[in-house]
């Protein structure tokens, strides 16, 4: 079962976390939330002037609401249907990057490989705590975004 947030124009520029943490709020209130990883996805409802043409991750106001939603929930990568392209576009949305008309979104280096490794303990530590194993987890999620993960990182942790 895919679950879907609707983000309405309203909620991004007041900031209102409201319709995510209504539909987050409940999964975590269900016993096995194993059973829910990689099932929701966002539709943000967000108006542009006709003509823009901005990208919704390029927009200030979209990516303060989903900097205030990560600062929530850290852990939620875990939950997005990465399958659908949800977890790229969420890190679109946390991580300094650029289009290009040809190769698509280019993210800055330096500021991705920080997101990875902030995710990848916030979801290591997460996990663990939810009896959920993480490292194949948590290396298909670093391929994602172009990294392999190593086994001696996790023999670190």
């Amino acid at each position: 079962m895919t679950f879907t947030i609707a983000v309405p124009n309203n909620s991004i520029n007041s900031l209102d976390l409201s319709p995510a943490t209504t539909v987050i709020d409940k999964i975590l209130e269900q016993k096995n939330i194993a059973s829910k990883e990689q099932q929701l996805r966002f539709d943000v409802q967000y108006n542009l002037e006709a003509g823009d043409p901005r990208e919704l991750s390029e927009i200030p106001e979209v990516r303060l609401w989903f900097m205030r939603l990560d600062a929530k929930y850290p852990w939620l990568a875990f939950l997005l249907d990465w399958q659908s392209g949800e977890f790229v576009r969420y890190a679109a949305m946390l991580v300094p990057h650029q289009f290009s008309s040809s190769e698509g979104i280019q993210y800055n280096p330096e500021a991705l490989e920080i997101f990875l490794m902030q995710k990848t303990f916030i979801l290591k530590d997460w996990l663990e705590r939810q009896n959920i194993p993480s490292q194949s987890r948590i290396k298909s999620m670093a391929k994602l975004l172009g990294y392999d993960l190593e086994d001696e990182l996790f023999q670190m942790l």
